[in-house]
């Protein structure tokens, strides 16, 4: 079985797609700080560092040539519906969401016989509904029946509470069934998946790629001394605890739970036990990466790539479950 990749950033869907025996056609991605990141731990992929508006059919059929395509994956960038003010304006009609409308244009191009599209868990109650309303009708004009859930990261065997949506289409030609991954009763704690890491210092390095602790002031380390294991900025002496500014920055991460959600900027949520921030390396560990898998560009850039990732792990669970559904049925373009 095979799968196309857009906007596949770092390689989150990728990775889980190719250990559940997934054969990569091709992969997008625009942003060349993340191509880089791709290239280098999907060496035999064949990606292309473009603005998937400019990719026309006739390439992507020299592309393809006579393979059938099976699964087209992607979570496009959706910004309107998560912005206020845009009153009386649909999610379909807001020029921001056009890289939604690609993906939209590429399933219609290619029919594969299944698609998945993932983004933020918001989607599925904004404008009361309407939105997903409005998804869920444009890939039905596509040819698609439509199931889509609201799925945690903690509740699949990954250290970290995260609500993405996941919206699976099944070709309505093809007799498929999807069902999602069984949830699990375990959680894993933070604590769990980074602890066997070397013990960092503020600005220091380890031998393990991506395990390199972030440069604190020495006004940052005062603040943080005071947090405890699952603390907060309350810890900290009213004189010198920051009086404004994100309720989630100044948090010690508690590690007796999963890991709060992995965003592009997590330089002010420290670890449970050492003084500093979280490392690259420990937060990819936190989204399910393997420790193979390396990161290029600066610190800045790399937390951004993993913050925006598909956990491989779930990506993982949810292509074994699309294998399922297409193993008994034969996929044609026709």
């Amino acid at each position: 079985m095979n799968y196309i990749d857009l906007f596949c950033g770092a390689g989150g869907l990728s990775y889980g797609f190719d250990q559940a025996g997934f054969k990569n056609l091709f992969s997008v991605e625009y942003n060349e700080k993340y191509a880089k990141t791709y290239a280098r731990n999907f060496p035999h992929h064949n990606l292309l560092i473009r603005d998937i508006r400019d990719i026309r059919y006739e390439e992507i059929k020299d592309i393809l040539g006579k393979e059938v395509v099976d699964v087209v994956v992607g979570g496009p960038p959706c910004q309107g519906f998560s912005i206020a003010g845009n009153i009386g304006r649909s999610f379909i009609d807001d020029e921001r969401n056009h890289l939604f409308k690609e993906f939209v244009r590429i399933v219609e191009y290619v029919k594969p016989a299944m698609f998945l599209m993932e983004n933020v868990g918001a989607m599925a109650t904004h404008k009361k509904g309407k939105t997903i309303e409005s998804i869920v009708h444009s890939f039905s004009l596509a040819g698609y029946n439509v199931v889509w859930d609201v799925l945690n990261s903690v509740d699949y065997g990954i250290a970290q509470e995260r609500r993405r949506i996941v919206i699976i289409g099944c070709r309505k030609d093809l007799d498929l069934k999807f069902n999602f991954p069984k949830r699990e009763l375990k959680k894993k704690t933070i604590k769990d998946v980074i602890d066997d890491l070397p013990p960092l210092d503020s600005g220091k390095a380890s031998d393990i790629p991506n395990h390199i602790a972030m440069n604190h002031s020495v006004q940052m380390l005062e603040k943080m001394s005071y947090v405890r294991d699952g603390g907060n900025r309350y810890d900290i002496p009213e004189e010198v605890r920051p009086k404004s500014g994100d309720v989630r920055k100044y948090i010690r991460y508690d590690s007796s739970k999963p890991s709060v959600c992995v965003t592009g900027d997590m330089r002010k949520i420290f670890h449970y036990a050492q003084n500093r921030a979280l490392t690259s390396r420990e937060l990819a560990r936190i989204q399910s990466f393997p420790d193979s898998f390396i990161f290029e560009g600066s610190s800045l850039d790399i937390q951004q790539q993993i913050g925006n990732a598909v956990p491989p792990a779930l990506a993982f669970k949810i292509a074994k479950e699309i294998s399922e559904s297409l193993n008994d049925v034969k996929i044609s373009n026709h």
